[in-house]
């Protein structure tokens, strides 16, 4: 079976750049994912005749704005910097197209410092009361619309074949943005999962429906991670330590039902369109990969993207452990930002024995020269052994 190796891009790495496709064509992919709806970002355009840093300073939708079809209160802002287009995504397109590569696209669905400052009863709050303004929650209605009207105006107005969903659930405690001074109160990773379990008004609601009781939850919550932060007692390996296993579950229970509403609700104006869920196979995770149980996972998904960044044992542990788990496709995303990037042929290789059917590279407008040839060599990994 062949296997599709892709990479990611940004707008403006193209719009603007006449030069922009063919350069990535050359490195041997065949799809580029391309981000339609994107959070807010500073980044290095190496190649582009008109600019070298990009400072897109709130999230963003790329593709054109038609007023009129957003009717909540939540509505994307459109980009003021780099090359001015009304509809980059579009212009973008058309130059993959011409290219001759297969591109889908890269919607990050709840995401947005900027919306979530204009509504903060929207967004993930933990057991404190305290908001995540860079967190949209899934389990609002209105982030729900939010969300389905960005699928549904990618769709309408591009032909697209897939879409790559980002963020399609909570973000939690960690954020990579301002300057972070988080790290030196040395919280477990279990400390993290606790204050990252949202307790806004409606996942209040869930979790009450699976009959928790929600109160005792967040002082539970509270003082587990008082006891790491006050007086370095670990909280536990993990949530189902921490809160007991039937309270984790409901948390997990909760969390699944909500992401699987809104991909079986992603599918409707999908019409069709490759379904690609950004993901891990651990309901206990939060952030741009979704934390689900892959085996149990009830939503039309026709891939999952599994990141492959750190260690490599890691790595390829991980995509093994999803295809032995699950019948869904599973896609594995490699970085060459990292160092060792002259191992990502090799990764690459092992990976698709591993079980990954493709592989989609970050990022074609990041790396430098060295990290996009090892690209070019990832890229002949033609097959993987059926």
């Amino acid at each position: 079976m062949k296997t599709r190796h892709g990479a990611f891009a940004y707008t403006w790495d193209l719009v603007g750049d006449p030069a922009a496709a063919e350069r990535i064509a050359g490195l041997g992919v065949s799809t580029v994912t391309l981000q339609a709806a994107y959070h807010s970002v500073r980044a290095t355009t190496a190649w582009h005749p008109r600019h070298r840093i990009v400072q897109a300073d709130h999230a963003a939708a790329y593709f054109r704005l038609r007023p009129d079809r957003w009717r909540g209160r939540l509505k994307p802002y459109a980009p003021s910097w780099g090359v001015p287009d009304e509809d980059r995504f579009g212009t973008a397109l058309a130059a993959l197209a011409g290219a001759g590569l297969r591109a889908e696209a890269w919607i990050v669905l709840t995401h947005s410092s900027v919306l979530g400052r204009e509504a903060p009863d929207l967004t993930v709050r933990n057991a404190y009361g305290e908001s995540y303004p860079y967190a949209l929650c899934p389990a609002q209605p209105a982030v729900h619309d939010y969300a389905i009207t960005l699928v549904s105006e990618v769709c309408e107005q591009y032909d697209v074949p897939a879409l790559m969903l980002e963020a399609c659930g909570w973000l939690g405690a960690e954020h990579a943005g301002h300057h972070e001074k988080t790290s030196g109160a040395h919280l477990s990773a279990c400390g993290r999962a606790l204050l990252s379990l949202c307790l806004c008004p409606a996942c209040r609601r869930g979790l009450a429906e699976r009959g928790l009781d929600v109160e005792e939850l967040a002082r539970d919550v509270r003082a587990a991670v008082d006891g790491e932060l006050q007086q370095g007692v670990p909280a536990g390996e993990s949530l189902g330590d921490a809160l007991g296993r039937e309270r984790a579950q409901a948390v997990y229970d909760h969390r699944g039902r909500v992401i699987a509403g809104l991909v079986r609700a992603a599918a409707v104006p999908a019409g069709g369109r490759e379904l690609l869920l950004m993901a891990t196979d651990d309901p206990q995770v939060t952030g741009p990969d979704v934390g689900i149980d892959l085996a149990s996972f009830d939503a039309p998904v026709d891939a999952y993207v599994l990141k492959c960044w750190g260690p490599e044992e890691a790595a390829l542990a991980q995509v093994k452990a999803a295809a032995s788990r699950t019948e869904t496709p599973i896609v594995a995303n490699l970085t060459v930002l990292e160092d060792g990037h002259a191992r990502i042929p090799a990764l690459a290789a092992d990976l698709v024995a591993g079980g990954a059917r493709q592989l989609r590279y970050y990022h074609a407008g990041l790396g430098s020269p060295a990290r996009l040839a090892s690209v070019r060599a990832a890229a002949r990994v033609k097959e993987r052994q059926c």
